[in-house]
């Protein structure tokens, strides 16, 4: 399905025709599970690129204005809701546009502020009303969900590296994941929270965008930054600071573990791997810096 200007000129025109005169850009990183164009200065318009994210419009319609009033960074705020018509098949999101760059090693001032703000985002997050929100399921690929639904996929995974790892250390990191439960009441979790959901302003935390995956259930899966992008001091920090017991770590690993391998042809899943594997966990459940 071709999701360009042209189409979504129509679809302001014929569905919101105050804004039909207003320059529609498409963003330079649109995304994967929605193409993204800038609708005048102020608004962002957001459309699924497949079936399977089809769900996501309406869910952060409904949601982010109230998740909104409960956190304090930036997120998006829904506008206007689009509909099914004769060109395009699913709702879209009208929302407003946050500026804001995204995260880079150098563009943060000061790394141990920024994992500090992170983790702070993230308990205000889990501290969300949860009444009647959704629960994590297939409508936001079990992000929050039991971590177990990937455990086919992920042995598959582990078998099919040919030696470049030890799969039998690999396979017991999973499987203790797997057979960790998260136990108490579900919270809000993210569902995706990497460096391409997060903007900076001078150098800080500034916002935090595409709610797309969000649900109730375990915040295990909100943590992957621990290993795709901080380093040991960072993420004894970041856990610290979440209050994380080993289980909750042990999940966190699992789908830090998860991604690589399903995306393990790029240079940083190979580097989450090696960091998976080098790390060392001492009786308080904190990071060493491996051995030499």
């Amino acid at each position: 399905m071709l999701i360009d200007a042209k189409l979504v000129e129509k679809l302001i025109k014929n569905q919101f025709p105050d804004w039909c005169n207003l320059p529609i850009k498409p963003m330079e990183k649109g995304g994967n599970d929605n193409r993204m164009f800038h609708l005048g200065k102020d608004m962002l318009v957001r459309l699924p690129s497949a079936k399977e994210y089809a769900s996501q419009p309406e869910k952060e319609f409904e949601w982010l204005p109230k998740l909104g009033k409960q956190i304090s960074l930036p997120i998006p705020m829904p506008v206007a809701i689009g509909r099914p018509d004769v060109e395009y098949p699913f709702s879209w999101l009208i929302t407003r546009y946050i500026q804001g760059e995204t995260v880079t090693r150098d563009r943060i001032v000061n790394m141990e502020k920024f994992v500090s703000e992170l983790a702070y985002f993230l308990n205000e997050l889990q501290s969300a009303d949860t009444k009647n929100a959704p629960t994590a399921g297939a409508h936001n690929f079990y992000r929050g969900g039991n971590l177990s639904v990937y455990d086919g996929e992920t042995s598959r995974a582990i078998e099919g590296l040919n030696g470049e790892f030890p799969s039998d250390k690999l396979s017991k990191i999973w499987n203790i994941a797997i057979t960790s439960k998260w136990e108490r009441d579900n919270v809000w979790v993210h569902g995706d929270v990497a460096i391409d959901n997060l903007l900076l302003n001078q150098g800080e935390l500034g916002a935090v965008i595409d709610f797309g995956c969000s649900a109730v259930g375990d915040p295990a899966c909100d943590y992957v930054m621990a290993w795709t992008f901080f380093d040991v001091a960072s993420r004894n920090t970041f856990f610290e600071l979440l209050d994380c017991d080993k289980d909750t770590i042990d999940r966190a690993r699992g789908w830090a573990l998860w991604k690589a391998l399903i995306t393990y042809d790029t240079a940083l899943s190979k580097h989450v791997i090696n960091e998976i594997l080098k790390e060392e966990v001492n009786s308080n459940h904190f990071f060493t810096e491996p051995a030499s």
